[in-house]
């Protein structure tokens, strides 16, 4: 019997750390074939390069889609996304896969949800169901009416993809897969700060000694505001007298405010205790949300991941409303001084206890089985 060919498609680092785990065992289960497709910034350098990680990390991309419209605005990601409608649906004719796989809630992945649905070719969801406003609440609904399989990452979120209409037998909670690498990541505890040392431009980050780490991702429907909104993050990072780690944007519209307002910063501010880096792999990335005094910004690892490690975190204004989270997360304003009170307040409370809201990280191997041994058909019909 031929093994059933499982199409992730990977658009950005978040992409890649979402679902690593899940490659890895798609490419070790005896009945499956993993087909990677690597696009839109996962290909590009000034966003770390992520297929070259992947690659390193033992996948062979199958495919490559260069999707990504350069402006990072509202025009240009609608663009990017009837790009990659463009382009995808010419890669699956050639792979010719069983199953697509898509991750959450990015605009490359409602280009892969539209290509695999308009060709018949089942298509399974990680991450859905969950609330988090903007319009990256309103794509992951959206892929979840087109999806014919669900692998949510929490109870809460499958109780909604159900009430949304699908199928109970089809909705299976299976944890988030980032939680399988934060596990193993974890248990190993390695040294980072040799990499640090070869990545990005500032000083010297000591990362068994306190300090802070700042990732901050544009919010789409405040176009126009990131430069302002990083600015705030910054200065009040720097008013805690520890260093830290600022980590680039993603790519979504709005990016460009916050990388000019990274970069202001930075010349404006040339002896502030500030390491900046462009990406850094989860082996890296994790071990730092392990160790540091506060994570500030707004990017769902706090959530997520941080629920898990145990990460004090601050989650500056809007892009994560709503959203699940455990003890250790804290919300803020984007005023200097909201988001300053805040980190003190976790810095004074330091490390959280575990919270497995988004899993125990054993979600690989769980939809690797299912992908395996369940029926997938294209038909749907909603359930009320």
């Amino acid at each position: 019997m031929p093994k059933r060919k499982i199409c992730v498609v990977v658009g950005s680092r978040a992409n890649y750390s979402s679902i690593k785990a899940v490659m890895r065992a798609v490419q070790a289960h005896p009945d499956l074939e993993l087909q990677l497709v690597a696009g839109a910034s996962a290909l590009l350098d000034r966003y770390g390069a992520v297929v070259d990680i992947m690659e390193r990390d033992g996948f062979k991309a199958a495919a490559r889609i260069f999707m990504l419209v350069e402006g990072e605005t509202p025009v240009t990601m609608a663009k990017s996304t009837g790009l990659g409608l463009i382009e995808l649906p010419t890669v699956f004719e050639a792979l010719k896969p069983d199953v697509v796989l898509t991750v959450g809630d990015r605009f490359e992945t409602m280009a892969t949800t539209l290509a695999a649905a308009y060709m018949n070719i089942p298509l399974a969801h990680t991450m859905g169901g969950e609330v988090s406003g903007n319009i990256d609440e309103n794509i992951r609904h959206a892929i979840t009416k087109f999806a014919n399989i669900h692998f949510p990452a929490s109870e809460d979120a499958r109780q909604r993809i159900i009430k949304l209409g699908e199928r109970p037998e089809i909705v299976h909670n299976v944890g988030c897969p980032r939680m399988d690498i934060v596990a193993e990541i974890l248990q190993q505890d390695p040294e980072v700060d040799h990499y640090l040392g070869g990545e990005g431009v500032g000083v010297s980050i000591r990362s068994r000694e306190p300090f802070v780490l700042v990732s901050q991702h544009p919010v789409t429907g405040e176009y126009g505001s990131g430069e302002a909104q990083i600015s705030a993050t910054l200065a009040a990072v720097r008013e805690t007298g520890l260093p830290a780690v600022v980590l680039w944007p993603n790519s979504d519209a709005g990016s460009e405010d916050v990388s000019r307002g990274i970069r202001k910063y930075r010349e404006r501010n040339p002896d502030a205790p500030f390491r900046y880096v462009k990406n850094l792999p989860p082996e890296v990335y994790i071990p730092l949300m392990a160790r540091t005094s506060c994570l500030v910004g707004n990017s769902s690892s706090a959530i997520r991941e941080g629920a898990f490690i145990g990460t004090p975190a601050v989650n500056v204004g809007s892009r994560q409303t709503d959203r699940e989270r455990g003890r250790n997360v804290i919300d803020s304003g984007y005023e200097k001084d909201e988001i300053l009170h805040a980190v003190r307040d976790r810095i004074s409370h330091g490390r959280f206890a575990f919270e497995p809201i988004y899993g125990d990280g054993t979600a690989g191997p769980k939809v690797a089985d299912l992908l395996a041994t369940e029926t997938i058909g294209t038909n749907k019909v909603i359930t009320y």
